[in-house]
């Protein structure tokens, strides 16, 4: 057999007032696409000769306007902010199905405009296409003789980058201006990493996210999930684990999966509800590179929110152990984001998402008003990326901590706050008082074991309940203007 280098994207690109239809269109050629270069790799596999270059194509929405007006100048997204011609790539749009129907309906109705459907000039990688029981070896170079990108396309850093989200992308001449944040390659890279990381595969990570810096916490979650799968009036259909270990509600045996032999990095795990409306909980570990890691990769999947809830220092005197804090605002001494998002950049709090969290200890705690104060405060949390800073000279660290008048510090806060600014996620805070090292009060191992005994599970009650406030919300209010600059794209 002998396989040769296939012609380039010639098809015409096709109008739709129906988006629908649109994403119906998209999922064809996407299928379309990897489905042949998935059949040529197999046939390379088998023996075939390859005479050229394999390619596929990404397939690609465009959109194209004459005006400055627009239907509902009320929303935050959903529209183009003035006359051009306007595009994106796409990738899995069977899994972001809902997502690019929502937003193509918002673009079509807003404008009274078509959008058009075809086939992009960008390749798709191999890696990318490829199902998931099918494996790229060393063992291809020996088959082909050749290194594996004299053949297929392969992933290019070049193009898969964060300079539309962070707003420096420039579109060159003759080109569309973006649509979305987020390109398909980037995309891409991210739903792979997402398996890596979490050992779970990206269609079972739901809209609200919750990460934690401690496995107390995911135990805990897991031990209220199995109990709202065992409830036919949780709402709550499905429960997935490592390994993507699926068991259904009302069944106490898993459907299908295999659990790791050792479980991965930041382990994930998703209490499902229709509409992917349930809630991810994430054991981060440690730190703001692992913070931020998680965050770039689940930001491409566009949640309606995600919240930390975690230990840290308290930092006043008057604080006790076990107090909560609901952070107001932020000192970004994380540095993995200098490059992306200076410290300079205020991260404000968000009304929706205080307001919720705060109703939600009110709630679970059942204290009010004054009362309330006796175990939260709102205030200043700092995040640092040295976990050791009590071992240095306390001179320059205490100053700038009491100069911003922060009360508590941890190492992954502001870190997922600040990405969740940066892509326009809503995002929120609750920690809680584990130790007071400013004033003597460390953690020794039987408090510390005692303590989070106590204390995970109402944190974690609070952290579901705010969830479920913001799950009750219009997508348009929790997704505000706040977290949108002046030219933005159109896709939330």
């Amino acid at each position: 057999m002998i396989i040769t280098e296939p012609e380039g994207p010639t098809s015409p690109f096709q109008s739709y007032s129906d988006p629908e239809r649109a994403v119906d269109r998209l999922i064809e050629i996407y299928r379309e696409e990897t489905g042949r270069l998935t059949e040529e790799f197999r046939a390379v596999i088998d023996g075939a000769h390859v005479r050229g270059r394999i390619h596929a194509y990404y397939p690609e929405v465009r959109f194209e306007t004459d005006t400055y007006a627009r239907l509902d100048s009320r929303l935050a997204y959903g529209f183009v902010h003035g006359p051009g011609r306007y595009g994106t790539t796409v990738t899995r749009p069977d899994l972001f199905r809902r997502y690019l129907v929502a937003q193509l309906g918002l673009l079509i109705r807003n404008h009274a405009v078509p959008v058009e459907v075809g086939r992009s000039d960008t390749p798709i990688p191999l890696h990318f296409a490829l199902p998931g029981d099918v494996e790229v070896s060393v063992d291809i170079t020996e088959k082909l003789g050749r290194p594996l990108r004299d053949v297929f396309d392969v992933p290019d850093l070049a193009i898969t980058d964060d300079a539309i989200v962070n707003g420096v992308h420039g579109s060159a001449p003759g080109l569309p201006d973006p649509l979305a944040p987020f390109t398909a390659p980037r995309i891409d890279y991210s739903l792979h990493r997402l398996q890596h990381y979490t050992a779970t595969a990206a269609e079972h990570f739901q809209n609200f996210v919750l990460f934690t810096n401690y496995q107390f916490y995911m135990d805990e979650f897991i031990h209220y999930a199995r109990g709202q799968i065992a409830d036919p009036a949780s709402g709550y259909i499905e429960f997935v684990e490592p390994g993507n270990v699926v068991t259904r509600a009302g069944e106490t045996t898993p459907a299908s999966g295999a659990a790791p032999v050792r479980l991965p990095q930041m382990p994930a795990y998703h209490l499902v509800r229709p509409g992917s409306a349930g809630i991810t909980m994430v054991n981060i570990g440690v730190g703001p590179s692992n913070a931020k890691t998680i965050t770039d990769h689940i930001a491409v999947l566009r949640p309606h929110a995600w919240l930390m809830l975690g230990h840290c220092a308290g930092l006043r005197n008057s604080q006790k152990l076990g107090d909560y804090v609901l952070a107001h605002a932020y000192v970004r001494e994380d540095h993995v984001l200098d490059a992306d998002l200076p410290a300079w950049v205020p991260i404000p709090a968000l009304s929706e998402i205080q307001v919720a969290m705060e109703e939600a200890v009110e709630e679970v705690t059942g204290l009010t008003g004054w009362e309330l104060k006796s175990v939260m405060r709102t205030g200043t949390v700092a995040t640092i990326d040295n976990r050791n800073w009590e071992l240095r000279d306390h001179s320059g660290p205490v100053y700038r901590l009491s100069q911003s008048r922060a009360i508590a510090l941890d190492m992954e806060s502001a870190t997922i706050a600040a990405n969740g600014y940066r892509f326009r996620v809503p995002y929120g805070t609750l920690l809680c008082v584990s130790d007071k090292p400013l004033h003597g009060e460390l953690k020794l191992p039987g408090m510390a074991t005692q303590f989070y005994r106590r204390q995970v599970s109402q944190h974690l009650a609070i952290g579901i309940r705010a969830m479920e406030k913001l799950r009750a919300m219009p997508s348009e209010k929790l997704h505000s203007r706040k977290l949108r600059s002046f030219d933005e794209v159109a896709f939330q």
